[in-house]
């Protein structure tokens, strides 16, 4: 989990220090989608963290929401990068 934390910031990083920029930010939360998406496969009764996976989906589309108005170039690439389908 860290080194795919860390090679998901380093690959949609800005600048070298960049740690928190909404790029990063959606690459986090498609990894956590991603996880609790094979969680479900095995334990389709876990009700509770069917919030947590919905609540990261929405916070997500926010985000892709935001990035496409303020840097649609940025958007594109953060979109091919981790293979979202809009």
């Amino acid at each position: 989990m860290i080194k795919k934390k860390k090679d998901t910031i380093k690959s949609l990083a800005i600048h070298a220090k960049d740690v928190g920029s909404t790029e990063i930010q959606i690459g986090l939360l498609t990894d956590k989608i991603t996880k609790l998406s094979e969680h479900f496969k095995k334990f389709k009764k876990d009700k509770h963290s069917t919030l947590g996976l919905a609540k990261s989906v929405n916070k997500r589309k926010k985000l892709l929401t935001y990035l496409k108005k303020k840097n649609t170039e940025s958007y594109q690439k953060v979109i091919k990068q981790l293979n979202l389908r809009k």
